[in-house]
């Protein structure tokens, strides 16, 4: 047996919560639980989960999963299973360094050579759209996801209305035919504005509408992707399979669970192929860290319905450091022509430089999510 010896976490800028397990046959397994604006609580939750696991096999991987998950009266939730999917994706990691093979390996092997990316693009003028949608071009990428709009009325004004429609026009003008755009909605809008605006996008192709509404308004998503021949896609704030069967249910095309949020890449596994089953496609939701990235595209490799990854490399949240601070070889997150070509390397594939995360976790970071209102000084969604 290989035992579960150790468990630490590291709070690191700009907004990441990374899980070391070390296991008394030396061998070192990383994971993450970023949970944004919430880590310094789920920090706690791992420490409490890790009475679960120090001095047990490592390898036990889905009984692990079960433990956790189903081992407390109260359970779910975007705490919880952020402390969940860091430890799962650490545990994976131990898996994949004890063999000697990367993790796709041990999840059947690859069905593909290389993943196409996408990258966030931000601006709130249809020129700044643009002059940021040339510079993801610039670094190779293919595909890149836009806000649809800032702060939205619950009941939209024809000037917000048009704002959302001259900025993705603005991206397709860039982007030309053979590139993608895709467009958040981040569940900023009612249900009304986003059924009005959604046929206005439909000749600019959008690759899809993301999260048209707030996750609790699942209910409603059937009266939205019945609305728009865009393909629909929604997840980020979805926590397991449950939760995502009524999306799937009500005809979304991409489903996007955050594999530092949704169970890791036990539950993600499964959430893929329950996807698979209604004919949806994986992106996975990931504006994270190295570990977080190197989880999904492990996921990716060995997944079928597998459509596109989110990275975050140079994205605006990176205040204080950036993805690729934390690893020591840059290459294997290397564009080329808009993909990144198969991991190869043991575990999740990459290489985390211990001192510098070390160094970071004495800093820290307290990053909150912003608050956002409404002229009349109510509440807004961000």
């Amino acid at each position: 047996m290989t035992l579960i010896s150790r468990i630490e976490t590291f709070l690191v800028a700009p907004r990441w919560l990374f899980v070391r397990i070390e296991t008394d046959s030396g061998i070192v397994g990383w994971g993450e639980a970023t949970c944004e604006g919430r880590s310094e609580t789920v920090r706690t939750a791992v420490e409490q989960l890790s009475e679960l696991l120090i001095g047990n096999d490592a390898l036990r991987i889905e009984d692990h999963w079960q433990v956790m998950t189903k081992g407390s009266f109260y359970r779910g939730g975007p705490i919880l299973a952020s402390a969940v999917s860091g430890l799962d994706q650490a545990l994976w990691d131990i898996a994949g360094k004890h063999f000697n093979t990367p993790v796709h390996q041990l999840l059947g092997g690859h069905v593909r050579d290389r993943i196409r990316m996408y990258g966030w693009v931000g601006g709130d003028e249809p020129n700044e759209v643009a002059d940021q949608i040339s510079a993801q071009l610039d670094v190779g990428l293919t595909a890149v996801k836009m806000n649809a709009s800032g702060r939205m009325s619950p009941v939209a004004s024809v000037a917000e209305l048009d704002g959302v429609v001259k900025r993705v026009a603005a991206a397709r003008e860039v982007l030309g035919e053979h590139r993608d755009v895709a467009v958040d909605f981040h569940g900023r809008f009612s249900l009304a504005n986003a059924r009005r605006v959604a046929p206005l996008l439909e000749p600019y192709r959008p690759l899809f509408l993301e999260e048209p509404v707030v996750p609790e308004n699942t209910h409603l998503l059937r009266e939205f992707t019945s609305s728009t021949t865009t393909p629909v896609s929604t997840g980020e704030r979805l926590y397991n399979r449950q939760e995502f069967l009524p999306a799937l249910q009500a005809g979304i095309a991409v489903a996007q669970p955050d594999l530092s949020h949704a169970g890791g890449i036990t539950e993600v596994r499964k959430i893929a192929s329950l996807a698979e089953v209604f004919d949806v496609q994986l992106a996975p939701h990931c504006p994270l860290g190295p570990l977080a990235l190197a989880a999904c595209l492990q996921v990716g490799f060995a997944t079928p319905n597998f459509l596109i990854q989110e990275q975050s490399i140079g994205i605006h949240y990176n205040r204080g450091a950036e993805v690729l601070d934390y690893v020591v070889d840059k290459s294997p997150f290397k564009f080329v022509n808009g993909h990144i070509e198969r991991l190869t390397g043991p575990g999740l594939g990459i290489e985390i430089d211990e001192a510098v995360v070390r160094a970071a976790d004495k800093r820290g970071h307290a990053w909150r999510g912003p608050v956002w209102r409404h002229p009349d000084g109510s509440f807004a969604e961000w």
